[in-house]
């Protein structure tokens, strides 16, 4: 795949047949941080909401979600059914993209990402 300038590109680029599913998964991104802005990092699509928000890729088998720790590690078990490593889960292309659990996830990020800015505006 050519390096993308957009998640638009991103997507174009994609095999229609799984495309659906990552602009599903977009979508829950967006709707779960409405101010998140959208941009390609690392050739693949990324948020940012005051930090690093959220980034997903499309693998072989699976689309990689990459959501920074330690919101993963702290959803274990509502993640048991997907296989996980640190800031990592992989959703199986053969699966219903789960839309409630990605918006729960993204949130907790946006939270965290929104407490460790009070945190550093406190600090200077």
């Amino acid at each position: 795949m050519k390096r993308p300038k957009s998640v638009d590109e991103y997507l174009a680029a994609t095999p229609e047949e799984v495309r659906v599913k990552l602009s599903e998964l977009r979508r829950a991104i967006k709707a779960a941080a409405p101010k998140a802005e959208e941009r390609i990092s690392y050739g693949m699509p990324y948020y940012d909401y005051k930090g690093r928000l959220a980034y997903f890729r499309l693998a072989a088998k699976h689309i990689g979600l990459y959501i920074p720790p330690p919101v993963v590690d702290e959803h274990k078990k509502e993640l048991k059914d997907y296989e996980t490593h640190r800031a990592t889960i992989r959703l199986p292309l053969g699966k219903k993209v789960p839309i409630t659990l990605i918006k729960k996830l993204v949130r907790a990020r946006a939270r965290k990402n929104d407490d460790e800015a009070k945190q550093k505006a406190a600090r200077n």
